[in-house]
């Protein structure tokens, strides 16, 4: 039994042809992140001439920095300081609740201690500080870390003999002033402009416009204030002065001196006027900051979250018609499983306005514009930042930065990728139906000529039916008519070889009959001819030709009687039987080992027992033939469901691969010419099989698994009873 191969159909071939389709969609993904790459160049390119045009409103400016604080030639932590801007109002009660990024407050203590000739021990007395811009206000918190909080008596005209809070600032006008903040008790605070000619706190008059509050905590107090923007120039220093119960000294730890107009710390508040500027611009795409040459920064404007830069709007473009909107939307759910939206929930925590850090801010303050990307700190958006270096007189003053997510890149990205994506799909869609109704037609018209092909010719190679020919014009049209008319030639020839065997036999059996004829009679007229050797091999001849002439009308005959014999019912096992007992007396140099299962004896067959001997009779010359001299041949008989295997295995020459598929064709036989001794025709294997088709059995003949012999296995159905 040959193993099934797998066919490769037309129709299969074409679909598999079709997969290299996919490779547009590749194709044009590629090309999208090419776009993107260029896209996000172009934004880069975009970003840095915004941050060129703001520096250019910047430039050559003077008045909108504060000369003092931003001509520094360092800055120093603590001493100089940085009002961050604060979003949400300020309620003044001393609980601190109010003021986010706790974090970026700066703690003071032992080192920075002002009073002379004082030995602190550590962790007695520190306090945190942090200083911010609301609207018109500077706020201002202090943490006092203190174990002895002393307040103000009550009947004291003094105001310093207590713990209190030194301020000391430089007025926009250039004026030194001096307050000092103490308090009787908890809660709302009282401010004392203080004479600044003298280092004595000498207060003048009650300053009502600094406001506060004063709370007690477990470690402590708590000071939260305010002052007007307008007080304030860009000097200033606070100071926490200690007043223990039972020491005269006082402990003074602070930013700076403040005691004299040169010894007081920096403050550098975000400048209104340059942030109205940048907001001026337009440049609501992008969040755009100002800093100095400190990386301290001025002013900022815009929002990361809103700034996707100029593609967004691109992107956000609508222009699919109204009828396609469903489809498209179940189509971006299934791109969306591959393909990542642009977040719009990211988180991107601001650096410490005093001191921003960044390469591209490096290169803008050394005088060079330059760009960076960078993700966000939840990491799950892409910034683009480009800085840009601002001149005053031919120094560097400043940097503008700016940045943009690719929100809009990718969006757009995501918008020609989805459209793309579906003028492909709609291709690949059409294609491949196209291909595969195309290849549906062409195998359709493929199969119906092989049927009509197989039809026309039956088993024994006799055209039974014509190929009707095709007016189809193409190559197939043209490939059936050629196997119409081919056919059709073949079935001419086939009926000739068929009439040839019948009239050769006829007009051979004449001449033979008059030779056979004649030497009988020169065999009676001549005695001495009987001897003759020559007589010997002309009756040998005409015996010879006789055979093959018996051979040849033999296969004729059995076609005819099996198409006029009625079948009959009968016992397999019992024919079987009988034939093995002559065979053995036929052939007594070999051993007949036959095995008939039980419960097979009373099985019994349709077709004629007769005929059935005559199958055994060729089967087991065949078998005799081809099997060493004094081997056994083995015949057994057994039941393979509702089927009868007949089985003759002997030992000896194995079939020819080559050969296997035709032994059972008309005049074919696999003896040597030289072997013979009797005439073959190669019919014996060929009647075999018109008996076994007679019997609606099967038949075939293979070598063995050990390739030792042959072994001819017979499949006859059960009759029923």
């Amino acid at each position: 039994m040959t193993k099934p191969v797998l066919r490769f159909g037309l129709r299969l071939k074409l679909l598999l042809l079709s997969v290299f389709l996919f490779t547009i969609p590749l194709l044009g993904y590629q090309y999208v992140w090419e776009m993107e790459s260029y896209l996000r160049i172009g934004q880069e390119k975009t970003l840095t001439g915004t941050v060129r045009a703001v520096a250019t409103a910047l430039h050559e400016r003077p008045l909108l920095f504060d000369k003092q604080a931003s001509f520094l030639p360092n800055v120093e932590q603590g001493r100089d300081l940085y009002a961050y801007t604060i979003v949400d109002p300020i309620r003044l009660d001393g609980r601190l609740n109010d003021w986010r990024n706790s974090e970026l407050a700066l703690t003071y203590d032992e080192s920075n201690l002002l009073s002379d000739n004082i030995d602190l021990a550590e962790g007695t007395l520190s306090f945190q500080h942090r200083i911010g811009k609301y609207r018109d206000h500077l706020y201002a918190f202090f943490k006092v870390k203190d174990e002895d909080v002393v307040y103000r008596p009550s009947n004291s005209l003094k105001v310093d003999n207590n713990d209190l809070l030194q301020i000391a600032f430089v007025t926009p006008a250039g004026d030194f002033r001096r307050y000092l903040i103490s308090t009787k008790a908890p809660g709302w605070l009282t401010s004392y402009e203080l004479r600044t000619q003298t280092q004595a706190n000498e207060p003048l008059e009650v300053e009502s416009r600094i406001q506060g509050a004063w709370a007690e905590n477990e470690s402590g107090y708590t000071i939260e204030m305010r002052i007007p923007l307008e007080l304030i120039g860009s000097q200033l220093s606070f100071a926490i002065v200690d007043k223990d119960t039972g020491r005269d000294e006082k402990v003074i730890i602070g930013t700076a001196g403040f005691y004299q107009k040169e010894n007081l710390g920096t403050v550098l508040v975000p400048s209104p006027e340059i942030e109205q500027i940048i907001k001026g611009l337009g440049h609501s795409e992008s969040r755009i900051w100002v800093v100095d040459q400190h990386k301290r920064l001025l002013a900022q404007a815009g929002d990361i979250k809103l700034s996707d830069g100029l593609w967004s709007k691109v992107a956000k473009k609508d222009t699919e018609p109204s009828w396609f909107k469903p489809v498209s939307q179940f189509l971006s759910n299934v791109y969306y499983q591959v393909l990542t939206k642009p977040p719009t929930d990211f988180t991107d925590n601001l650096p410490d306005a005093a001191h921003i850090q960044g390469s591209h801010i490096e290169k803008a303050l050394q005088g060079k514009a330059a760009t960076t990307w960078r993700l966000t700190s939840d990491s799950k958006a892409v910034i683009l930042s480009a800085a840009h270096p601002i001149y005053l007189d031919g120094k560097v003053m400043g940097a503008v930065i700016a940045e943009e997510t690719t929100n809009g890149i990718r969006s757009l990205r995501n918008q020609a990728l989805e459209k793309l994506f579906n003028v492909i799909l709609a291709v690949m869609v059409l294609g491949t139906l196209a291909l595969f109704l195309f290849a549906s037609r062409i195998s359709s018209r493929i199969r119906r000529l092989r049927n009509q092909t197989e039809l026309s010719i039956d088993e024994q190679g006799r055209v039974v039916a014509p190929i009707l020919p095709s007016k189809a014009s193409d190559e197939i049209g043209d490939l059936e008519r050629t196997f119409s008319d081919m056919v059709h030639r073949l079935g001419q020839y086939t009926d000739y070889l068929q009439g040839m065997s019948a009239r050769l036999s006829h007009e051979l059996r004449t001449p033979v009959a008059v030779v056979k004829s004649s030497l009988e009679s020169l065999e009676l007229d001549i005695q001495a001819s009987q001897d003759s050797v020559y007589m010997q091999r002309a009756k040998e001849g005409v015996k010879r030709l006789s055979k093959i002439l018996t051979l040849m009308s033999e296969a004729t005959r059995l076609e005819q009687s099996l198409e006029n014999t009625e079948k009959e019912v009968y016992p397999l096992s019992a024919v079987l039987s009988g034939c093995m007992q002559g065979y053995q007396m036929t052939y007594p140099e070999h051993q007949f080992n036959t095995y008939i299962e039980n419960q097979v004896k009373d099985c019994p067959v349709l077709g004629g027992p007769e005929l059935f001997a005559q199958l055994l009779d060729k089967l087991m010359a065949n078998a005799t033939e081809f099997s060493q001299p004094e081997s056994a041949i083995d015949v057994s008989l057994i039941a393979m469901g509702d089927k009868l295997q007949l089985k003759i295995s002997n030992f000896g020459t194995c079939l020819p691969e080559q050969m296997q598929n035709r032994l059972f064709d008309s005049m074919v036989s696999v003896r040597k010419a030289s072997d013979q001794s009797t005439p073959h025709l190669g019919l014996g294997l060929y009647i075999a099989r018109l008996i076994t088709q007679y019997h609606q059995g099967e038949i075939c003949i293979q070598n063995n698994a050990e390739q030792t012999g042959v072994e001819a296995i017979v499949l006859l159905p059960i009759a029923s009873e």
